[in-house]
C-alpha cells in the first residue's frame, strides 16, 4: 500500500521536503493526528451514520463474474431453447435492433449444460454450478435483469456506478459515504481483485465523492497490500518522524483552509496506519481450521485462488468493512466466451464451491442475517448465433440472471421471467437501477435520498431512476 505523498508547506526547503520523503517512505500517520487538524471544521468522512430506516443488511459482499456470464446456460432454465436448437429466429423488429443488419436471421443455440431441480424449493440450476445449486434454498434469484449497454466497459461500469457512459462513485462509495465505517482500521469499501476488470479503477473509485470513500484494492499473491509492514527500527524514530509530519500538514492546511483534498490525503494516511495494525490479521488465513479451508476449496498456504477472495471476504466483513467486493476474472481468461462456451466449464469450478462455502460459513457463524451476498455480471450472453454449430456466445444486455442472498431477502424465490428462449426479460424486469436501489433499501438507505451535490446539482447512484424490487424482500 503505497501512500500518497505528504502535503507539505509551499515555500519549504529542499532539505525539509527531503526529510517529509524520507519519513514518508519508512511509515505512516498514526491516528488522532487527523483529529487534531480538523478538529475545527471538517467531520470525520468514515464516522457510523444512522440509515435512513432500520435496514436488515449492515454489509454488502458483491461477487462479480467479469465478462458476462450466460443466463441460459447457469440459473435460467430454457426447455423449449434444447428443443428448437438450430431454428432461426428474427430479431429484426426489436427497438434496439430494427433496421441493423445481422438480426433478420439468428439461430437458436441450446445450452452445453442440462438444468436440475435443487433443494426443497426445486429451483432449477444447471450442472454449470451444482454446489451454488446445493445453496438455492437461500437465495434469491433474478431471472429478469437486464442493462442498458452490450459493451463490456460500458455496461460493467454502469453495473457498478449507475453510469453507462461517465465515470460516476462505485455502489461501494456511495454506502461508504451513506453510512460511514465501524472499523476506523480498515477501509470502507475493499475490492478483491487478481487482475484489472472492463473499465478499471473507475469499478471502485469514488469520483466526486470524498476520497475517503474510495475503494482500496487488495491483491491476492504473497503480497496482497504493498508496504504492510512497517519499515522504521523504533518506536522513537516512527515518533519523531509523525511530529515531523504533523507540523507541515498543520502549516500546509493553515495556509489552505478550503482544500478538501488536504483532508483526503491526511485521513488516508490514518487509514494506512490503521491497515498497518488490522490487515496483516485480517488476511491471515493460518488460523483458520482445516475444515474450514476445505469449506472454500483451500489448501493451507494457498493465497490466491477465489477461495482465498471468499474467505478473506468473510473476515473482512467480520472486523466491520461495509462493502468488499470479490471480481473473478478468471486464472487464464473471463467469462467472455464469444469463441466456445467450453470456457465457461473451465471457470465455473474455480468460483463454484468457494460461493457455496461462503454462503455456507456465514450462516454457520451468524453472519448471514446481518450480511447481504450479491451475485451478477455485467450482462448475459446470447441464446442464439448466426450459425447452429457455433461454439460461442456474445453479449447479451436484453436479459440476464443475478441473485442475492442474506440479510432482508426471501430464501429459495425466483423473481421474473424471460421469454421461452431466454432473449427479452419479459415478466417483472429488473433494471440495473432497479437492482441498485433494492441493495440500498437492503441497507436501510433510501435511493431517492441518498444524493451529493456536485457541479451545481444533487447526484446520487440511480440517477432518476430506479425501483425497491419489493418481491425479493423477505
Amino acid at each position: 500500500m503505497s501512500p500518497a505523498p505528504i502535503s507539505c508547506v509551499a515555500h519549504g526547503h529542499v532539505s525539509r521536503r527531503r526529510f517529509v520523503s524520507s519519513a514518508l517512505a519508512s511509515s505512516l500517520l498514526m491516528p488522532g493526528i487527523l483529529s487534531e487538524l480538523l478538529a475545527d471544521d471538517t467531520a470525520d468522512p468514515l464516522a457510523p451514520k444512522s440509515p435512513h430506516f432500520p435496514g436488515k443488511a449492515t454489509s454488502v459482499i458483491f461477487l462479480f463474474l467479469s465478462g458476462g456470464v450466460s443466463h441460459v446456460d447457469s440459473f435460467d432454465p430454457k426447455p423449449q431453447l434444447f428443443l428448437d436448437h438450430g431454428k432461426s429466429v428474427s430479431l429484426e423488429d426489436h427497438p434496439e435492433t430494427k433496421g441493423r443488419a445481422g438480426y433478420e436471421k439468428l439461430v437458436l443455440k441450446r445450452p452445453d449444460w442440462q438444468f436440475r431441480q435443487r433443494g426443497q424449493s426445486g429451483i432449477e440450476v444447471s450442472d454449470l454450478f451444482p454446489r451454488i445449486g446445493e445453496q438455492i434454498d437461500d437465495i434469491t434469484v433474478i431471472r429478469s435483469m437486464h442493462t442498458s449497454h452490450s459493451n463490456h466497459y460500458n455496461a460493467t461500469l454502469g453495473m457498478h456506478t449507475g453510469s453507462f457512459a461517465f465515470a460516476r462513485p462505485s455502489i461501494g462509495s456511495w454506502l461508504s459515504y451513506g453510512l460511514g465505517s465501524p472499523n476506523r482500521n480498515l477501509p470502507s469499501f475493499i475490492v478483491l481483485a487478481p487482475s484489472m476488470p472492463y473499465a478499471g479503477t473507475q469499478v471502485w473509485a469514488s469520483d466526486f465523492l470524498p476520497g475517503a470513500h474510495q475503494g482500496t484494492r487488495v491483491t491476492p499473491g504473497r503480497e496482497p497490500v504493498a508496504n504492510l509492514s512497517r519499515r522504521v527500527a523504533t518506536q522513537r524514530q516512527q515518533e519523531l518522524e509523525l511530529e515531523a509530519w504533523k507540523r507541515f500538514n498543520e502549516a500546509h492546511r493553515a495556509e489552505r483552509a478550503d482544500d478538501m483534498q488536504l483532508a483526503t490525503r491526511i485521513k488516508s494516511f490514518e487509514t494506512a496506519f490503521g491497515m498497518q495494525e488490522e490487515m496483516p490479521a485480517a488476511l491471515d488465513l493460518s488460523q483458520e481450521t482445516e475444515e474450514t479451508l476445505n469449506l472454500y476449496g483451500l489448501q493451507r498456504g494457498q493465497v490466491d485462488g477465489f477461495g482465498w477472495q471468499c474467505l478473506a471476504a468473510r473476515r473482512l466483513v467480520e472486523r466491520g468493512v461495509r462493502f468488499v467486493e470479490l471480481i473473478h476474472t478468471g486464472s487464464s481468461g473471463n467469462w467472455d466466451s464469444h469463441g466456445d462456451m467450453a470456457d465457461h466449464g473451465r471457470l465455473a469450478p474455480q468460483v463454484d464451491q468457494p460461493i457455496a462455502g461462503l454462503l455456507t460459513d456465514l450462516k454457520r457463524r451468524g453472519m448471514f442475517d446481518s450480511t447481504l451476498v450479491v451475485w451478477t455480471s455485467e450482462f448475459g450472453r446470447t441464446p442464439f448465433n448466426n450459425t447452429a454449430d457455433a461454439k460461442g456466445r456474445e453479449h447479451h444486455n436484453w436479459a440476464f440472471s443475478s441473485w442475492l442472498a442474506g440479510a432482508g431477502v426471501k430464501r429459495g424465490f425466483v423473481h421474473g421471467a424471460t421469454d421461452e428462449y431466454g432473449i427479452r426479460a419479459v415478466q417483472e424486469p429488473v433494471h440495473t437501477h432497479d437492482f441498485h436501489a433494492t441493495i440500498l433499501h437492503l441497507l436501510g438507505l433510501d435511493h431517492t435520498k441518498l444524493t451529493y451535490r456536485h457541479g451545481g446539482r444533487d447526484y446520487r447512484l440511480t440517477d432518476v431512476h430506479g425501483n425497491v424490487v419489493q418481491d425479493v424482500l423477505a
